[in-house]
């Protein structure tokens, strides 16, 4: 493949890569074929879209696109133990992880129960004290005063603690790879257990619990014609925890997504809107929102703080309550990033000495929060484009995280080291991971993963191209494309924003913003202007270069957004790379 625009190293140190012959052929029929803008034909051809299916994809129906709930194993059993539970007034209690996709996913439910007239007992594990999923302890209490306990998001591994549940019955509701064989218990209902197809894999827990609701709301008319409650107002829940979970936006998911934007933007739910206002949300929700304003709120209380205060803000309908919890957890979210920052500059120090290149990049370290390890991760795998772990050390254990690139599986590599007994416990999906390991097996533990990873591929992988839909002048760039574009979103994991290049641009203006941020304007040489954010960038070789550009042009990369300020809107490029012009 040929580097965009001669581009085989950017100021980011990046090739670009632009859409190939028959992408760039597709883009051109669908532009022949239809009314849409040429820029949207491109973002439509790089996912595969032809013209007889445009129409349908730029507005998805969530009633052609949710899958019946009953192909899923388990989701009648489970639904009809629930609605018992219901019709007996028994006493239930919602066991969730401390996530985003945990507390959306408990506040579904006991939203649900609200309407219903029940009360749901809240129980959300310490991160620190006992760790991810149900543990023997809290089970067993929880069983002795409830008839039944709904597990969300967590459960498919827990053989030992849902056995301890002995007095009550269990159902999991779950999207966690599932091991050789399921804990007994009335129900495990996860599309990611081993002998299920497969199909529905890229669904979060929010999204497997909002299909059992549809069951359950199915199940009561079937038996008298009663109505549930109304499942399409709760979708903001499924598409914040959707979002959050870094789950791919594509199929049903971009649906119920799409959907639950719409519910959110009416502002009808109380926590919601109580954290939007100290997000300091000022346009419509959009998916940039849940996943960078509302998730890492959200996450703050079991990361650093209380671990059950993102459900609670969720499931409230109290505007006091709501605002205090939310107001709370901004206050952990500011605490938070100080002790990320911390953890990330020695966690990448010491991942330089151990050398960047490797299959798996990782770090550990004494003391370091159990709570920001899987954030660090993170920023680690972007940095190096590697799979990366990060383990806080704390006594004889080590609590970890881990994050993954596209075609390496780390989940599955994980649950074969604790199978090989590397590791005390382990599990998640292929994106991510979690793991507790002895401190005198890290390093063969790691030693281990790295060869798991690099059977995978992960030792080949050079710093990760920039790839890019269409070139885009200045003068084409409006508030009404990026309108049309956004047709084509939610933007996200599995369906990333389209990135646009603009090429030979001059620079016009630069300033910098805040402590690390680069403001710039850029133009064509006719007229027309564009401002542009280079976020974190002021001290990078990209922010240098720009910054004093003596005159040079360059060929400017990144992804269009629209800028509301003072009620007035306008086109701004978040900036992610540039190249200098030939």
């Amino acid at each position: 493949m040929t580097d965009f625009l001669g581009v085989s190293e950017s100021l980011t140190g990046r090739r670009w890569l632009g859409p190939d012959v028959e992408a760039t052929r597709a883009a051109e029929l669908l532009a022949q074929e239809t009314t849409l803008p040429p820029a949207l034909c491109a973002v439509l051809a790089r996912r595969g879209v032809n013209a007889a299916e445009a129409e349908s994809f730029l507005e998805p129906r969530l009633a052609e696109l949710l899958p019946d709930p009953r192909t899923v194993k388990d989701m009648q059993t489970a639904a009809a133990r629930f609605l018992q539970a219901v019709r007996k007034r028994e006493r239930i209690a919602v066991f969730a992880d401390y996530d985003v996709d945990g507390g959306t996913s408990a506040a579904l439910l006991i939203t649900w129960l609200r309407h219903m007239g029940l009360k749901a007992t809240l129980y959300v594990p310490d991160r620190i004290d006992e760790g991810y999923g149900p543990n023997e302890a809290a089970m067993a209490q929880l069983a002795a005063n409830h008839d039944l306990i709904i597990c969300v998001d967590c459960g498919t591994l827990s053989h030992g603690p849902i056995a301890a549940a002995k007095a009550a019955d269990v159902i999991v509701l779950d999207h966690h790879l599932g091991g050789e064989t399921l804990p007994n218990c009335v129900a495990v209902v996860n599309p990611n257990r081993q002998d299920e197809s497969g199909d529905l894999a890229h669904l979060c827990a929010a999204a497997v619990v909002f299909l059992m609701l549809v069951e359950a709301n199915r199940q009561m008319r079937e038996a008298d014609g009663t109505r549930g409650p109304d499942l399409m107002a709760m979708l903001d829940l499924v598409a914040l925890g959707t979002v959050a979970d870094v789950a791919p936006l594509v199929g049903v998911n971009r649906a119920l997504v799409r959907q639950g934007l719409k519910v959110m933007a009416r502002r009808d739910r109380t926590g919601i809107v109580a954290l939007s206002d100290v997000s300091r949300m000022d346009s419509a929700p959009n998916s940039y929102h849940l996943g960078f304003l509302l998730g890492p709120r959200v996450n703050a209380g079991g990361r650093i703080g209380q671990a059950d205060l993102g459900a609670r803000l969720l499931s409230t309908d109290n505007e006091q309550e709501a605002k205090a919890l939310a107001e709370r957890l901004d206050e952990l979210n500011t605490e938070r990033r100080d002790i990320e920052s911390a953890v990330r500059a020695a966690a990448m120090a010491q991942a330089e000495e151990r050398g960047l290149d490797a299959p798996l990049v990782w770090a550990a370290g004494e003391g370091w929060h159990p709570g920001v390890v899987g954030i660090v991760a993170s920023r680690l795998k972007e940095a190096t484009n590697r799979p990366a772990i990060v383990i806080g050390l704390d006594g004889d254990e080590g609590k970890g995280s881990g994050r993954s690139v596209s075609g390496v599986d780390l989940g599955a590599s994980i649950q074969k080291l604790a199978a090989e007994e590397l590791l005390i416990k382990g599990g998640g999906h292929k994106m991510a991971a979690g793991l507790t390991v002895a401190r005198d097996q890290l390093e063969p533990a790691m030693a281990r993963l790295t060869e798991l990873m690099a059977k995978q591929g992960a030792g080949d992988m050079g710093p990760a191209d920039l790839k890019l839909d269409s070139l885009l002048m200045p003068t084409a760039a409006t508030v009404e494309l990026i309108t049309d574009i956004e047709k084509a979103g939610p933007f996200g994991a599995g369906a990333p924003a389209p990135r646009f290049a603009f090429p030979d641009v001059e620079i016009r203006f630069t300033k910098r913003v805040g402590e690390s941020h680069l403001k710039l304007t850029f133009g064509d040489g006719f007229g027309a202007r564009i401002d542009a954010i280079a976020f974190g960038a002021y001290d990078t070789a990209l922010g240098t270069a720009l910054e004093s550009h003596g005159g040079a042009r360059f060929h400017l990369a990144g992804r269009l957004e629209i800028n509301t300020w003072g009620g007035r809107q306008s086109v701004q490029l978040r900036l992610e790379d540039a190249a200098k012009a030939a």
